[in-house]
């Protein structure tokens, strides 16, 4: 009875891991590692060190004998599976948090934009098609930026607020089909001016207060069509405000504004004067763009565009103003916006056309670290596109 016993509990112990120490170290091994990790050193012609003995230990032992970092708080336990760290992740971006910048012309084609492979100028079939098939994927909001004939362009820029204007009928478009679509709208001149700039120009100097009363002609024209939210990009002082008293007394209390509040005078918006052919016509716009040396600079912005009634504030660009973003998002309560601009796209565009990048990864960890940083809204050029792979992925 006894052997028998003593036969049966070997038969049903469980068998000790097998260890291996002439494959440890060669390539592709794949046999489990024995935790004491004794003898692994015995064959290796040199004395390695041993973090295990001595005086003082670096690494202890535990009670099977297996090496032991004694570390209580172990932040890996969190990462350990897909289901953990799902549960526990801190920021979560969804198609919701997009707004899609979109490009449009009165052509009756698109037009590839070559410096940002992937986006055209689309025609007004094709905007509808993309309008549709975004809000599909859970993409709501939509920006128009338009390329607008050169015969329509002037100084004082008044195509601007023209209701028969390209951007206005899109937008009216766009609701006619989609009411549920939010449809915002670029406020500013350099797409309707001569001069390239985003005000009205005189000798050589942007008219801050002309120019905003022609945006404020622009924006109440935009609101008439169905615009939802305007969002003045100029930069020019006091234009929050005008804008919202000029929305408010033609009846517009509805209508949101999301100010470029810290629109930098970057070098990352070289394709998208591309896209629209709006490159300034003469010097550049650091007179009324912010410095990028500037960050304090950004604070002050933004306290005067909450204090004049926007309801939601911009950093353009993104990527390389993530403090920027954190710092706004610390100093107001009102929703921050990220524009991840033509030059930060084109780039992970370059990087992937060249196979250094996988570009589901990159786009993917990029537009979580706009989340991270504190931007409740993204502006994005892959909006389309990354809700697809968050489809794909289950979210």
């Amino acid at each position: 009875i006894i052997a028998l016993t003593v036969a049966s509990a070997t038969a049903f112990a469980p068998s000790a891991p097998s260890f291996s120490k002439t494959t440890l170290f060669a390539a592709g091994n794949t046999d489990p590692v024995d935790p004491t990790l004794n003898g692994i050193d015995d064959n290796l012609g040199y004395e390695a060190f041993d973090p295990t003995t001595g005086d003082s230990p670096a690494v202890s032992r535990n009670n099977n004998g297996g090496v032991w970092v004694k570390q209580r708080a172990r932040p890996r336990r969190n990462r350990k599976s897909a289901g953990i760290r799902a549960m526990v992740r801190e920021n979560i971006v969804t198609p919701a948090n997009f707004i899609y910048p979109l490009f449009i012309h009165e052509e009756d084609h698109n037009t590839e934009i070559a410096s940002m492979p992937g986006c055209s100028r689309h025609c007004a079939e094709s905007v509808m098609k993309e309008v549709g098939e975004s809000l599909a994927l859970g993409v709501n909001a939509f920006v128009l930026f338009p390329k607008v004939d050169d015969a329509l362009k002037t100084n004082l820029a008044c195509e601007a607020y023209n209701p028969e204007g390209h951007v206005h009928r899109t937008i009216r478009m766009i609701k006619e089909k989609y009411p549920e679509a939010i449809v915002v709208t670029d406020v500013a001149l350099d797409p309707y001016s001569d001069q390239g700039h985003d005000g009205v120009v005189e000798n050589g100097v942007i008219l801050n207060d002309i120019t905003v009363n022609q945006l404020c002609k622009q924006a109440v024209s935009q609101a008439r069509a169905g615009a939802d939210i305007v969002a003045p990009s100029d930069m020019q002082d006091g234009r929050v405000g005008a804008i919202r008293d000029a929305l408010d007394s033609e009846g517009f209390t509805n209508v949101s504004i999301l100010a470029y509040t810290a629109k930098y005078a970057s070098a990352y918006y070289g394709p998208f004067r591309d896209a629209l052919d709006s490159h300034p016509g003469f010097g550049d716009k650091k007179t009324y763009q912010q410095d990028p040396a500037n960050g304090q600079e950004a604070l002050i912005e933004a306290a005067l565009d909450a204090e004049e009634g926007a309801d939601m504030l911009m950093v353009k660009p993104g990527m390389p103003y993530l403090d920027i973003i954190r710092r706004l998002k610390d100093a107001s309560d009102l929703p921050i916006a990220a524009y991840h601009v033509s030059g930060e796209y084109s780039m992970l565009k370059a990087a992937v056309e060249k196979g250094w990048l996988n570009e589901k990864d990159v786009v993917l960890e990029t537009l979580t670290c706009f989340k991270r940083a504190g931007a409740d809204i993204i502006l994005t050029y892959y909006a389309k596109q990354a809700a697809q792979w968050m489809k794909e992925d289950g979210y």
